[in-house]
């Protein structure tokens, strides 16, 4: 699923060096953590969050596969 994100995120940034994702492992959910750079914050949320909001749910359609539960967690820098 990071990798997943990652690929996504990476290809949405003008700056895709600054794009990192952690794992962060919670008792029933694994949270994953999309960082980027201040300027490519607007492209990765979207209009209204829907670009956000497609890729929470591409991760977790994914994630449903091999039955996880996984969120995505956009985090200010």
């Amino acid at each position: 699923m990071k990798d997943l994100l990652l690929y996504i995120a990476q290809n949405l940034v003008s700056d895709p060096e600054a794009v990192t994702v952690t794992e962060v492992q919670g008792e029933d959910e694994l949270t994953l953590e999309l960082r980027v750079a201040p300027d490519d914050m607007g492209k990765v949320i979207g209009r209204q969050g829907r670009i956000a909001k497609e890729i929470r749910t591409l991760i977790r359609s994914c994630a449903q596969r091999t039955g996880q539960r996984v969120s995505v967690d956009i985090v200010d820098q």
